[in-house]
Parts: C-alpha cells; sequence; structure tokens
C-alpha cells in the first residue's frame, strides 16, 4: 500500500471516529461534572479582569484529552495489527520515526492529566502544580537532550542554511534543548483560553511539519502529523465559539513539546522559531508583564498574554483569533519556503 494511501486512510479514520465519539463523549463529561475552573489569582496579584472576560466559560466541560488519548493511540494500534496482517509494510510504532515523537505524546499527556485533576478537584495550591509541572517538563526535556546528542549523535547544527551559513553547537546543543522544549511547552499552554485560538495555530504548525517530514521521507512521522492534523479538525468543529468542550493543559502541553522534538528530528530549527513566532510573542509578553508588575508596580498589558490584552482592549473573540490565524498562515508559507532553500 502507497504512503500517500496509508496517510490518507489514517487521517480519514482519525476524522470520522473523532465526529461519532465526541457528542457522546460531551455528555459524559457533563454528567461527571468535569466544568472548566477560572482563575481568579494571577502569578503576581489578582486575575479579576481576566475572570471577568471568561468567567462564561466556567460551566464548559473540560478534560477531552482523554478521548484524545484514546484515538490517537487507537490509530496507532490499528496500524499495529494492519503490519501484523501485512497490509502496510510499517506500522505508526516504530523506532526509527515515530518512537521519540508517541512518548512524548505519552509523556506530556500523563503530566496534564495530573494538572488538570489538580484544577477540578483544587487537590494543591497553584504553586504548588506550577512548580511540578515545570519539574516534569525540565526533566523531559533533559532526557531528550541526552537522547539527541548522545544516542542520535546531534552534533548541534543550530542553523542549518547552506546558502548563508552552517553553525555548530556542541554540547551547548543540551541546555539550548532543554530551555526551547521548557519554552515552547508553556507557550503553547499560554497561547489558549479564545475558544480555537490555539488549536488553529497548530493546525498550521503541524501541516507545515507535515509537508517537511514527508519531504525527508519520515513517512509514518508524517502520517502521524496528518493524523493529528485531522483530530485537530475535528476538535475545532467542536471548539469554536462557543466551545463545546476544552483539551485544557494536557493537549496544548503535549503538541507544544512534540512539535520541538520533530524540528529536530528534521533538523529545522529555524523553520520552528519562524512558525512559532506567535507563540514566543505571547510569552514575551507574560515575561514583560510579571517583571513589571514586580518591580515598577505597574502593568504594561491590559492582561497578559497579549491576546488577552486585545480581548480586555474590547476586540471581539472571533476577531482576535481570525486574525491571528491569518498571521500563522502567512509565517507558516515563510517557514516553507526557508525550509525549500
Amino acid at each position: 500500500m502507497s504512503n500517500i494511501v496509508v496517510m490518507f486512510s489514517f487521517s480519514i479514520l482519525s476524522f470520522i471516529f473523532w465526529m461519532l465519539l465526541i457528542p457522546k463523549y460531551i455528555r459524559g463529561l457533563v454528567a461527571f461534572k468535569m466544568w472548566q475552573k477560572i482563575r481568579k489569582d494571577a502569578t503576581i496579584w489578582k486575575a479579576s479582569e481576566f475572570h471577568k472576560l471568561h468567567k462564561e466559560k466556567e460551566w464548559t466541560p473540560t478534560m477531552g484529552w482523554l478521548i484524545v488519548l484514546i484515538l490517537v493511540f487507537t490509530m496507532v494500534i490499528v496500524s499495529v495489527l494492519l503490519q501484523w496482517f501485512d497490509f502496510v509494510n510499517h506500522s505508526l510504532f516504530n523506532r526509527n520515526e515515530t518512537y521519540l515523537s508517541l512518548f512524548t505524546l505519552l509523556s506530556v499527556w500523563l503530566l496534564g492529566t495530573i494538572d488538570d485533576i489538580m484544577n477540578i478537584k483544587h487537590i494543591w495550591k497553584k504553586w504548588m502544580s506550577v512548580r511540578f509541572k515545570f519539574i516534569w517538563i525540565t526533566i523531559l526535556a533533559l532526557m531528550w537532550a541526552l537522547w539527541f546528542y548522545y544516542k542520535l549523535w546531534w552534533s548541534g547544527h543550530l542553523l542549518n542554511l547552506s546558502f548563508l551559513w552552517q553553525y555548530q553547537i556542541w554540547l551547548w546543543f543540551i541546555p539550548l534543548f532543554i530551555f526551547v522544549f521548557v519554552a515552547i511547552t508553556n507557550s503553547v499552554n499560554i497561547t489558549d483560553w479564545l475558544d480555537g485560538l490555539a488549536w488553529g495555530l497548530l493546525l498550521l504548525s503541524y501541516g507545515a511539519y507535515a509537508f517537511i517530514t514527508y519531504d525527508k521521507w519520515l513517512f509514518l512521522l508524517s502520517t502521524l502529523c496528518v493524523t493529528i492534523i485531522w483530530v485537530m479538525i475535528a476538535f475545532l468543529w467542536f471548539n469554536v465559539k462557543p466551545a463545546k468542550f476544552y483539551l485544557w493543559d494536557v493537549w496544548s502541553l503535549a503538541l507544544g513539546a512534540n512539535l520541538w522534538v520533530m524540528a529536530m528530528l528534521t533538523n529545522t530549527m529555524l523553520v520552528f522559531i519562524i512558525i512559532s513566532l506567535i507563540f514566543i510573542w505571547n510569552t514575551i509578553t507574560v515575561i514583560i508583564q510579571l517583571l513589571s508588575k514586580k518591580f515598577r508596580k505597574k502593568k504594561i498589558f491590559r492582561i497578559a498574554p497579549f491576546h488577552h490584552h486585545l480581548e480586555a482592549l474590547w476586540w471581539a473573540e472571533e476577531t482576535i483569533v481570525f486574525r491571528f490565524w491569518m498571521i500563522q498562515i502567512m509565517l507558516t508559507v515563510v517557514g516553507i519556503i526557508v525550509y525549500s532553500l
């Protein structure tokens, strides 16, 4: 069976399963009262304006991550069975291409699961949850950094552009990998809370890497990308305003981490930076806001990250989401052009 047929088949199956299961799953979340909790406290000071803007979302079901987890790994199991019966040459559970990606998704899903349960059940205080999350992600990032450097012999081409330069960073790759892994994971998580925002941006980012991985003959990794893309398309069907349910931290943390892993697997760090500029900018605005509140006792933005600042300036939620999507389309095109060079 050709690679294109396998990719198309898995993507369509993912989409169909999702569309059939989600309505029933949402009813189950409502029955078990898995409601979203809207924070009233910020890292510094109160988040009263944020709570005022989003309080109507408090009774929206959350923890949609579970059905996504089941769906993605069901597709992996199906591919293993298809390989067993000789319908396909390789399954999505492949050491050379998808092990790192699947393990990253599963590991960060476990982290997000714990964080979601703490959020819903109020088991721990917020600062403990943040600390726990940071330690877990950092440990995972260290594991992958060591794996890339010592197991995969990744020599550290930071910006591998043959028409400009090839700069090797050697052992500095390890702290850089950890820094970017932690940063992008949290950046994707920060770029949320507007219905459809983060998932539309991630959809385009994964579209870019579906093309890049296919062009590099990483067909199984590309198939996994396309499967995730169709899952996100189906999710957006239920997540555009007004959202019927949320995936919450699990999916955003996992997809952000996995995007960086794929960038390293394809040696496309510059492309990754370009298509992640919105996530990066949102994180920068949060850092600026925290520093200003701590040292100047003043706020630079009405609310950080930046998309909430626009919301506080009475931009319509749909307007912010759609314009961010348009910017991401342009960044994705630029990223693919740079890759093609």
